[in-house]
């Protein structure tokens, strides 16, 4: 028997403008809520490819790494089960915004009007605005 192992993803923080890329959630857990654009890591990928593959998947934007925001590895950050997410801060270098794959919806929001945020991003955001 195989024993069980943390799933790995990745987040991206993008902030423009004073403001905040998030997407709204399109499935469940915390549909209809708004997060940080991520997703889970393949198999034989990078955290690095992932981060870029999900953003463009969720957002339509291209994007370079700035920097490593943190990993975070609570084992109750997601419902569906122990994840461990590396989230980096990223800036846009190409691309059309528009909501795509798992995304409902993608919009910036000031940093002082976020809505509430799933998963444990609220503390992934408070530390990436420390990075800025």
């Amino acid at each position: 028997m195989r024993k069980q192992q943390p799933a790995l993803t990745v987040d991206g923080v993008m902030i423009e403008n004073q403001s905040i890329l998030l997407v709204q959630r399109k499935h469940p857990p915390f549909e209809g809520m708004w997060a940080l654009p991520g997703g889970f890591v393949e198999y034989g990928e990078t955290t690095e490819k992932a981060v870029l593959r999900e953003i463009r998947e969720e957002t339509g934007l291209a994007i370079r790494i700035v920097q490593l925001v943190g990993v975070y590895s609570d084992p109750h950050r997601d419902p569906r089960g122990h994840t461990i997410t590396v989230a980096y801060l990223v800036e846009r270098t190409g691309g059309a915004l528009r909501a795509g794959d798992d995304a409902a919806n993608v919009k910036f929001f000031k940093m002082n009007e976020l809505p509430e945020l799933a998963f444990d991003h609220p503390c992934i955001v408070k530390d990436a605005f420390k990075r800025v």
